[in-house]
């Protein structure tokens, strides 16, 4: 590739309309039509935006949070649906490449939620929807793990995107693989974690992951993460002083642009809501690669190997598809003798 995309790229900063999927995409089209009039050509946003972020797994023990994720299910979404196909409008519309997270339904189970990334083309088209492998600590009360089936790289007019959410930034194998697929462009969404151990800084968190990521693979990276706004404080806490000053804790939520040297290419934000941007010159990653290039000569594939097993997992497996004349079991036809009387043919 002789000309190498340059382009600027936006992270969103924000806090959806908290389990109102319908107008926090009203929100996101927003802040896409926002961002495009900036000029940005790529657009991220946090980390489940549509419609927001369980918090009440952290503040309430399970059998209390049990209503709550029966809401979150009420007020997730179904891919394809309605406010799918509102994203993609908007990112044909502003003719940029899109990444949102959202809560997703299982198409077979009720009872099933998926932490799902999508990558929307700038013409409109769904590249990709990546479920979350792993979700972390209490996560695992509201959702089911992926499978290494939406692992991929997709090829836009930025360059080669990859995405991960939050704590698979942590994950050295699953950075690895979207790497080893030529990705030079990151997306990586978070949500404001402000229930965490009192010793643990999301903010320093989000960025020494995402300066590992950048100085390893030497690639650009996207971050964009949540923030928790008065409305969430208010409908998770009610009058619970202590939940209340939990969920206002600074340093939880950071957003950025970070270049193949691991460094910030902009100021990040810090807290407040914001979209920041910054210019990429993906030209920019080719000489860092001289000295450590992970995927080439600054590796040893002799001694390591990485086997991938990105096979889509379902829970039933057919020989042949449900319903269908094929399936039906074989049982002689029957005849009927001069009386009507059902006769078995020999």
């Amino acid at each position: 590739m002789d000309q190498l995309p340059r382009f600027k790229a936006a992270a969103v900063q924000s806090s959806p309309v908290f389990l109102d999927p319908a107008a926090t995409v009203d929100k996101a089209v927003a802040l896409v039509a926002e961002a495009a009039a900036n000029g940005a050509e790529l657009v991220v946003f946090p980390e489940v935006f549509v419609p927001g972020y369980p918090y009440w797994n952290w503040t309430m023990t399970p059998v209390q949070g049990s209503p709550w994720f029966e809401r979150l299910q009420r007020a997730s979404v179904d891919i394809p649906g309605p406010h799918v196909d509102a994203l993609r409008a908007a990112a044909r519309q502003y003719g940029v490449v899109l990444v949102i997270g959202v809560n997703e339904r299982c198409p077979y189970s009720l009872g099933i939620l998926y932490n799902t990334m999508l990558t929307i083309g700038a013409d409109g088209e769904l590249l990709g929807a990546h479920r979350k492998l792993v979700p972390t600590w209490a996560e695992k009360l509201t959702w089911t793990g992926g499978d290494g089936s939406s692992l991929k790289v997709h090829q836009t007019p930025v360059g080669p995107l990859g995405v991960l959410a939050c704590g698979e930034n942590t994950n050295t194998l699953a950075r690895f693989t979207l790497l080893a697929q030529g990705e030079l462009v990151h997306a990586a969404s978070y949500i404001a974690l402000p229930v965490a151990p009192e010793d643990y800084d999301m903010a320093d968190a989000i960025a020494v992951r995402t300066a590992a990521h950048c100085f390893e693979g030497k690639v650009f990276s996207v971050v964009a993460c949540s923030t928790v706004s008065p409305e969430i404080v208010d409908t998770v806490a009610g009058d619970d002083e202590d939940v209340r000053r939990m969920l206002a804790r600074p340093r939880s939520a950071l957003s950025g642009i970070f270049g193949p040297d691991g460094r910030p290419v902009t100021d990040p934000l810090i807290d407040d809501e914001g979209i920041v941007y910054a210019d990429i010159d993906l030209a920019k990653c080719v000489q860092p690669k001289q000295m450590h290039d992970i995927l080439g000569h600054y590796n040893r594939f002799d001694v390591f190997r990485l086997h991938v097993d990105n096979t889509p997992r379902t829970p039933v497996t057919f020989a042949t598809p449900p319903g269908s004349l094929d399936a039906a079991p074989a049982v002689a036809p029957l005849s009927t003798d001069n009386t009507g009387t059902p006769q078995e043919e020999s």
